[in-house]
Formats: C-alpha cells, sequence, structure tokens
C-alpha cells in the first residue's frame, strides 16, 4: 500500500494493502478502496465509495457519493478474469454512478477519458470508451461496448445500446432510446431515437471557417436529406477528409460503425 503524505482519508474508509493513493487525493468516510486501485493526484472522492478491481484514475477527477467504480460487469461470460477500468483526469462523476470493468471478449478494459461530466445516477457498462468533454444526463445508461466520441451530449434518462457508437458533437435527447450508431454533429431524438436535425451549436462547428461548415452540413444532407447511400458518403468522408479537419470525425465514425446508422 503506497498513500501520499499529503493524501487525507477519513477514519472510517477502508484502503486494502497494494492500493495506490497520490499527493492531496481526499477519501471522505466509510469508503473502500481496493488493493488493485491507483488514484491520481488531486481526485476527490466523497463518502461512501467503493472503488473496486484494477481500477485507475487519474489527476483531479471529483467521484460523488455512494458511487461503485470497477466493480464485475454484467456479462454472464464474466469470470473474474483481471479486466480494467482506466480513467482520466478532470472528470465530474454524480452521486450512484457504476462504472464496470471490462471483459475479455471485449477490450479488457472500461476506458474513460478527460474533461468529462457524468451525472447522477449513470451506469457505465463494460468494455466502453468514453472520450473527452463529454455529458451524460441523470439516470442514463450505456450498456456494454458502446463508445462516445468527444463532446456527446446525452441527456436525462437515455439508454444507449450495446455496440452503438455515437460520433463527435452528437447530441441525444432527454427520455431517449439509441439502438444503430448516430453519426458526428447529428441530433436525435425518441425510442427508437431518429434524427431530428443538426448540431449548428457544437463547439468544433462554431469555430471552423464557413466553407469548413458548409462542407459538414453537406454531410448531413447527403445522409438525411438526399437519403444518398451510405457506402458513397463514406468514400466521400475519406476523400475529404484530408482537407478539412472536421471530415475526419466522419472519417473516424465510419471506419468503425457496423449497427447501420439510424435514419
Amino acid at each position: 500500500m503506497t498513500i501520499s503524505s499529503s493524501a487525507r482519508i477519513a477514519n472510517s474508509s477502508l484502503i486494502e494493502p497494494g492500493a495506490i493513493i497520490g499527493a492531496h487525493v481526499s477519501i471522505g468516510p466509510f469508503c473502500v478502496i481496493a488493493a488493485g486501485v491507483e488514484i491520481g493526484e488531486g481526485t476527490v472522492v466523497a463518502s461512501h465509495v467503493v472503488i473496486n478491481g484494477l481500477t485507475r484514475i487519474g489527476r483531479d477527477n471529483r467521484i460523488g457519493r455512494y458511487s461503485s467504480i470497477g466493480e464485475v460487469n454484467q456479462d454472464l461470460k464474466y469470470a473474474g478474469e483481471a479486466t480494467e477500468v482506466v480513467i482520466g483526469d478532470r472528470n465530474q462523476i454524480g452521486d450512484k454512478v457504476t462504472i464496470h470493468r471490462g471483459t475479455l471478449q471485449g477490450r479488457s478494459r472500461t476506458t474513460i477519458g478527460n474533461d468529462n461530466r457524468i451525472s447522477d445516477g449513470v451506469h457505465i457498462g463494460h468494455d466502453c470508451v468514453v472520450g473527452n468533454g463529454t455529458f451524460m444526463g441523470n439516470n442514463s445508461g450505456l450498456a456494454g461496448h458502446v463508445e462516445l466520441d468527444d463532446a456527446v451530449h446525452i441527456g436525462v434518462m437515455c439508454a444507449i445500446h450495446q455496440f452503438c457508437i455515437l460520433g463527435a458533437y452528437t447530441r441525444i435527447a432527454d427520455q431517449s432510446g439509441v439502438v444503430q450508431d448516430v453519426p458526428p454533429f447529428v441530433c436525435a431524438s425518441g425510442n427508437h431515437a431518429l434524427p431530428i436535425g443538426f448540431n449548428q451549436q457544437a463547439e468544433a462547428f462554431v469555430a471552423a471557417d464557413i466553407h469548413q461548415q458548409q462542407v459538414i452540413r453537406a454531410m448531413y444532407d447527403r445522409l438525411y436529406h438526399l437519403a444518398t447511400p451510405v457506402d458513397e458518403v463514406k468514400k466521400e468522408a475519406e476523400r475529404l477528409a484530408t482537407q478539412y479537419l472536421l471530415v475526419t470525425f466522419f472519417n473516424h465514425f465510419f471506419s468503425r460503425s457496423t449497427r447501420g446508422i439510424i435514419r
């Protein structure tokens, strides 16, 4: 067990031998930190939190009360293998959040990037990959193997089906159920979720020059107004990605999408 001398740990919390607690970490009352856990500098863990398994947490995160991180996943094939949860820096994790470890059949790891806002009651299933700067509203859930690219916004009480991919800057309305992949910059709503428009408020889109904005709008039009076959849009994305930075989001999305896109 390695605990920095500057860490602050409540007397009622249990830190198992083998855990690594970094500088200026704060752990509130009645927490359990298992032997395989590493918590980075400046992270604050509120009361009644359980962090289990092989879990690595970066710097300056905030973890809310009654959360459970790194616990055994709900995949029936899981048989206790040494799989992981890896969380980056500066994430805001709310109360009663559950984040499950990966599986050997998946990536062996559940991964969360940097600067994400994960609201109260959110569930992140095994083998999920969450990028940077995402938002997940209260009581929403990601089933296993879901991928969220950067700056995805998911509203409250949403459900994302296993193996779905949500491209960068997608926006999912409250109480939606997503069962297919959602391309970048698309707004979606309903159960099952359908496209309802283009996310013109996306930070990357607003910051882009007018010509690049026109190219991105044209990608959306081909998919949803002109009914262009997806394979043709994929080829166009590959061609344009060498010229326009924002098109790389589409190229990256289509290179992984296998469930079909919402239409």
